[in-house]
């Protein structure tokens, strides 16, 4: 089992979970981005910035039983489809039972935004939503047999 973050959205404190938890559980932790971040894990890759090359490259590297971190609600479709596990640097565990509204939301979304409308973004980061996302990612790797 290992971990693979999509690092270009991914929050410096649930990064720092992520490398954390993975020493701890002995998990390989995997940071893929479209560019050079100074991000020091066990492998980081460093792909082009052509549209969706980071997500290709990390279902490319997701097995079954791997953890994803992302908030691209596409990805993780993807992910789940492999039989993995993902969920967002919020702690939000994204579940097969869920994704086809989660997509549909998305596409409505888009749909309004190209209408000129405008939507709102995520909210600030708290110390609640790093709490969540480190709990979700040691249930996780405690269920694997990783502890």
């Amino acid at each position: 089992m290992k971990l693979i973050i999509d690092a270009d959205a991914c929050p410096k404190a649930a990064l720092q979970c992520c490398l954390d938890l993975g020493r701890q559980y002995q998990c390989p932790v995997w940071t893929v981005a479209s560019f050079n971040h100074q991000i020091v894990s066990d492998h980081h890759i460093v792909v082009g910035n052509a549209a969706q090359e980071a997500d290709v490259k990390i279902v490319n590297l997701t097995g079954a039983g791997d953890v994803v971190i992302t908030q691209d609600w596409g990805l993780a479709a993807m992910i789940l489809g492999k039989q993995a596990y993902c969920f967002s640097p919020s702690g939000r565990e994204y579940l097969p039972e869920t994704m086809d509204f989660l997509l549909e939301e998305r596409e409505m979304k888009a749909r309004f935004r190209r209408g000129g409308g405008r939507t709102k973004g995520p909210r600030p980061r708290t110390g609640e939503d790093d709490r969540a996302f480190a709990a979700t990612l040691e249930r996780i790797l405690q269920r694997k047999g990783k502890g």
